[in-house]
This record gives C-alpha cells, sequence and structure tokens, in this order.
C-alpha cells in the first residue's frame, strides 16, 4: 500500500503541509505525509491550499534537514514571505500520482471512505483514516455498535490477503476478515 495520505478533494490529494520559515533567505520546513517522506520533493509543480485560496508555485530546491524537510519555492525570498506561506497544504492532482505496480496496491486516498463489510456481509462501517505502527499499517473503522446507536471505531491491521480480502474500489466496498464483535 501507498501511503499519500488525506483526499483533498475528488481531484487533488494532500502530499504535506509548509509548516515554518527555515533560515532567513525563504526556505520553509515542510511536514511530508508520503511515504518516504521525500517523495514530495518529487514534483516540481506544487498546488499550495492556504486560507481557502489555491495557488501554484515551482519547487526550486528541497532536501532533507535533521529528521524533517526544508524546501526553497520560486518567488519566495525571504523570511516573511515564506512565514506567510506557514500551514499551506501541498496539493497534486491525483492523474500526477505514479501507477502503482501492483493489482492489490492501493494509495490511501483511494481507502478512506469505502464501506467495510465482513465476509458474513455485516457491515462495520467506513473507512476513516489509516496509520503506520512499524509492522503494519491500520485501519480506522467507524461505524454504529451493533446493537445501539453510538458511534464505533474499530482498528483493523491493513493485512491484505490476510484481514483485508478484498478492495473494490469500483463498489466502493472493502471485504474483510473480521470478528464484528471485536
Amino acid at each position: 500500500m501507498s501511503r499519500t495520505q488525506k483526499p483533498a478533494s475528488d481531484d487533488y490529494v494532500v502530499l504535506g503541509k509548509l509548516t515554518s520559515p527555515y533560515g532567513v533567505k525563504g526556505w520553509i520546513k515542510v511536514y511530508s505525509y508520503t511515504s518516504p517522506m521525500q517523495g514530495v520533493l518529487d514534483y516540481d509543480a506544487w498546488m499550495l491550499r492556504h486560507n481557502g485560496k489555491l495557488r501554484s508555485c515551482r519547487l526550486v530546491q528541497g532536501r532533507v534537514h535533521g529528521k524533517g524537510l526544508v524546501a526553497l519555492l520560486d518567488g519566495v525570498e525571504g523570511r516573511e514571505q515564506a512565514e506567510a506561506l506557514a500551514g499551506a497544504e501541498i496539493l497534486l492532482p491525483k492523474s500526477e500520482l505514479p501507477e502503482l505496480e501492483d493489482a492489490d496496491d492501493f494509495y490511501w486516498h483511494q481507502l478512506i471512505g469505502l464501506k467495510v463489510v465482513t465476509l458474513d456481509g455485516v457491515a462495520l462501517g467506513h473507512v476513516d483514516n489509516l496509520f503506520e505502527t512499524g509492522a503494519n499499517d491500520v485501519l480506522v473503522v467507524k461505524g454504529k455498535a451493533q446493537q445501539e446507536d453510538t458511534p464505533r471505531e474499530r482498528l483493523l491491521p491493513y493485512l491484505y490477503g490476510d484481514v483485508v480480502r478484498d478492495v473494490d474500489l469500483e463498489s466502493g466496498v472493502m471485504t474483510v476478515d473480521w470478528d464484528p464483535e471485536f
């Protein structure tokens, strides 16, 4: 499974965000949602969403710095300009994402929102988000408890072929081998 995190809209996916200035020459720190983290630097043309507005910009340079990333964007020439971009999301058109090699691989944004059902057809809810644990990715499935109207959250390991048996993007359904009581 390939990580690109959050869906931004039907056309874009969020690759990361700009956090704070780095130095005085216009560099800015980048928090990446991609795996590996420097994957966000593979794209020269970024679309930034900041304060509800979209703006395209060009990545001039980017590099790993310590445990994070820093970037220099075209037209950002000082600390104040970099600071004005803090909080902006980095978007990429979904059409520009590379094709996945394996038919059983999916981007995270493709899984978010899928209806999750057991092998016996019991609805568990919908995929709300995913996170990494080191051992495997984990699906956060939100739905209602079987006997009540209260919300229920389940954490399912994303183990394709073991727990996750099928992902049908066309119908919007993920089939899992999971006990609904767990």
